[in-house]
């Protein structure tokens, strides 16, 4: 297995994924689906050491993107706010990426798969209620925990299918401290997240946001940094494990991490 080898085939069922949501009709009313790279390059590289030929891991990985589309599309419409008719074209966006990856699945008559990943779209949304009901959890551990199912519940699910659930740590740390990274960045940018929010509840109960001190902004900040320097040392145990081509793309989004205390100081 080369790097080459590894490279061509997440180059080639990327584009088949962009062929299917990339839709031109579908573009002129909602906004265009992301993508997550990182989850196809992990799905290609986790399936190509088995003995799968390359149609079987394309249809598998492009079910699976699929899926993973089209909860993030549905996500996407609870976390912005769009006018009526964007929303319901939106709703209707993310159901056709789920009807894309069920004819898929059923035209290669693969009921097992249709299973594990319904398994794992059941699992993601059961731990979103959670989340967003904050009620039900019990404390910051409790949210890490939630949103680390769902970032990775159907790559794990995809995993124990395979029967190699040796991926699954290293899928749960690395989409946790992808999802935290993207939330401290947007903290950063915008002085607000879902996740600070949240942590500000558990934290600073009945405070709003906008009033917070300065040292009361810097215990967020180093409440998700602790969650961040734990999955990032957990990802970096794998790194020699990987292929290379997967191994650099992880070190690369690792590096995108800075500290608050040392950006902080180096910024001062």
């Amino acid at each position: 297995m080369t790097v080459h080898d590894i490279r061509q085939k997440y180059i080639t069922i990327k584009e088949q994924v962009e062929k299917r949501v990339f839709d031109s009709y579908l573009l002129e009313y909602i906004e265009p689906p992301k993508i997550d790279e990182e989850k196809l390059l992990v799905l290609v590289s986790m399936m190509e050491p088995l003995e799968l030929s390359f149609n079987q891991i394309q249809n598998y990985t492009l079910s699976t993107m699929l899926i993973q589309i089209a909860l993030d599309t549905h996500d996407y419409i609870s976390s912005t706010a769009i006018d009526e008719k964007k929303r319901q074209l939106t709703v209707l966006a993310g159901d056709y990426f789920s009807g894309l990856y069920y004819k898929l699945l059923a035209d290669a008559e693969d009921i097992n798969m249709i299973k594990c990943l319904s398994a794992g779209v059941k699992e993601v949304n059961e731990h979103k209620i959670f989340v967003y009901n904050k009620n039900d959890l019990d404390g910051i551990e409790s949210l890490m925990a939630s949103i680390k199912r769902i970032e990775s519940s159907l790559l794990t699910k995809v995993a124990d299918y395979f029967k190699v659930e040796v991926w699954n740590e290293f899928l749960c740390e690395l989409f946790l401290f992808k999802r935290l990274l993207n939330e401290r960045n947007q903290y950063f940018q915008s002085g607000c997240s879902f996740l600070f929010q949240t942590l500000k509840k558990f934290l600073f109960s009945g405070a709003k946001m906008e009033d917070l001190t300065e040292e009361q902004q810097q215990r967020l900040i180093q409440a998700c940094d602790e969650y961040l320097e734990r999955s990032k040392h957990a990802v970096e145990k794998q790194l020699p494990y990987l292929n290379d081509f997967l191994a650099k793309r992880v070190s690369v989004l690792l590096g995108q991490y800075h500290p608050y205390a040392k950006t902080f100081v180096e910024e001062g």
